[in-house]
């Protein structure tokens, strides 16, 4: 490989489905094992990244497994009433205060982390390199998921929202910034395709103050899926390795059954193995 390209690391996110990458990361950190030049993370992909990148062994899994389930988080009833149905508000405080994150032991470190959040007046994928003033809120706003959290968060003068909307598997920005080398943590099987929202016009009339936004969602199984295609056929001057769940994985997006949490992150687990 020609000495000047670059190793990435790119996490897809998924909500509970992070749950995978939860355990493909503690086991690099098991491993000592970090090849990598940069790494880019989306919504859960990028809680998992920076737990890994402070050394934090299991605190995203303690995260999804645990707090993540609590119905002071996830509440449909709070959400059919006007609030929000997945309230990061009280999941970022309860994290602050019972798992904090290491952020001198993320200073320390020097591996370049890009988190992808989305404009919400554009709809077009921001890529933000984290550091020490601006790494929690970023997070936070890439971890927004539309209409579930209602409050459009501020990052630089910018309202953003859930990368995933724009951008799930970023392996393409990776690509732009001269990885030649990706290797891409996937939270669905292999085989998946996105399918396209079916009330299109509900989601429009839904969003109608946003409606870049809007159009972004209408539009991500088509980005989605040509992401899919590059990650099987890249281009001849770039290798990517896949790490993905196995067929037995049944976690969903909103998954709070402990056992099937539990399974995939033993599924994450075993993955890294195979890698390192």
């Amino acid at each position: 490989m020609d000495k000047k390209s670059k190793h990435a690391l790119v996490v897809e996110g998924g909500a509970m489905r992070g749950i995978f990458a939860a355990g493909v990361l503690d086991g690099f950190i098991d491993h000592d094992y970090n090849p990598f030049d940069f790494c880019v993370g989306v919504s859960a992909g990028a809680t998992n990244l920076a737990s890994w990148l402070s050394g934090q062994r299991g605190r995203t899994y303690t995260i999804i497994a645990d707090y993540s389930c609590q119905p002071e988080f996830i509440n449909f009833k709070r959400f059919a009433k006007g609030g929000h149905w997945l309230d990061l508000d009280w999941l970022w405080e309860h994290i602050a205060q019972q798992n904090p994150y290491d952020m001198q032991a993320f200073s320390e470190q020097s591996l370049p982390f890009h988190v992808v959040t989305t404009d919400v007046e554009t709809g077009a994928p921001l890529y933000t390199l984290g550091d020490e003033a601006n790494l929690e809120i970023l997070l936070k706003a890439s971890c927004s998921l539309p209409m579930a959290y209602r409050t459009h968060l501020s990052v630089n003068g910018r309202k953003m929202i859930d990368g995933g909307v724009s951008d799930s598997i970023p392996v393409v920005e990776a690509y732009k910034r001269g990885a030649k080398q990706i290797t891409v943590i996937l939270s669905q099987k292999l085989g998946y395709k996105k399918r396209p929202p079916k009330a299109q016009w509900l989601l429009r009339r839904l969003m109608n103050d946003t409606p870049q936004l809007a159009e972004a969602m209408l539009k991500r199984s088509e980005q989605y899926n040509q992401t899919l295609e590059f990650i099987h056929n890249p281009p001849e001057d770039c290798t990517i390795k896949i790490i993905a769940p196995e067929e037995s994985f049944t976690v969903g997006r909103l998954t709070t059954d402990r056992d099937k949490l539990e399974a995939g992150y033993q599924m994450g687990l075993r993955a890294a193995q195979s890698v390192v």
